[in-house]
């Protein structure tokens, strides 16, 4: 769901190539590292790590963090309780409510006619204006998932996302009859489920998985010792603020301090 950030990526990637930029991919890089190659300036664009909430049973075998879905592409269940409403909670609502080929390839590279050719069918475009207004019956997608979207606050689900895209993402996944929850309280995790107080009525979600989207937290473990070494240190992306992140915002920053001359 993320296919406009295709050409952004591309276009950085030439960019590194354009400009001699030495790439270091799949290399974890300690304090002790910076501090031995004597570096004399250090961007921490390291971004967040997930925010593990404070619910009885958090550790029980079914749970798993939106960073093992997504990334590392952990085995999921078929009914799912998703902890969490916000952007990435939405993210992984969707992610797991698509029907995606057994093969696990990934047909969502920009310009894929089948991906193009799924969407229009689920919404009931009608590309060849066969009929009036372009607008044909809908075929909603097959869900290969039973999911719950919980959201421990009041008001609507998903009320904090993007005014010109909250509604399409909030209407995406009504349409794939996911079950979206406000107001929930959550008691604990055991092997029957995901147990929790609805509005003031307890009950429990016999689920296979629960995936927690609790927010993020900023990881800068690295910037406390390279200040005290002496180096001068920048903060930008996730690393320097959690709350409300996203691309834009985390690039901006990086151009703002490439042009203030670091």
């Amino acid at each position: 769901g993320k296919e406009e950030f295709y050409e952004t990526l591309r276009y950085f990637g030439k960019m590194i190539e354009k400009y001699g930029v030495q790439l270091h991919l799949n290399t974890r890089v300690d304090a002790a590292y910076l501090i031995q190659h004597n570096f004399e300036t250090v961007v921490l664009s390291t971004g967040v790590t997930p925010r593990t909430p404070r619910i009885e049973g958090i550790d029980h075998p079914k749970v798993l963090s939106y960073i093992e879905v997504l990334l590392h592409q952990k085995t999921v269940g078929k009914t799912v309780a998703i902890i969490g409403a916000g952007g990435i909670g939405f993210d992984v609502a969707t992610y797991l409510t698509e029907n995606v080929p057994e093969s696990g390839e990934d047909h969502t590279e920009t310009g894929d006619l089948s991906a193009i050719s799924h969407y229009q069918s689920e919404w009931g475009i009608d590309q060849q204006y066969q009929n009036r207004g372009g607008i044909t019956k809908p075929h909603p997608a097959e869900v290969p998932r039973q999911i719950w979207l919980l959201q421990r606050s009041k008001g609507k689900v998903g009320e904090r996302l993007g005014k010109t895209t909250g509604w399409a993402h909030r209407l995406t996944l009504k349409s794939r009859n996911v079950q979206m929850w406000n107001e929930v309280e959550y008691l604990k995790i055991d092997d029957a489920g995901l147990h929790i107080n609805l509005k003031g009525q307890a009950q429990v979600l016999e689920v296979d998985n629960v995936i927690l989207c609790a927010g993020q937290e900023p990881m800068r473990d690295l910037y406390a010792p390279l200040v005290a070494a002496g180096i001068k240190v920048h903060l930008i992306g996730g690393a320097k603020e959690a709350a409300e992140l996203d691309a834009q915002r985390a690039i901006e920053e990086g151009w703002r301090l490439t042009f203030s001359g670091v």
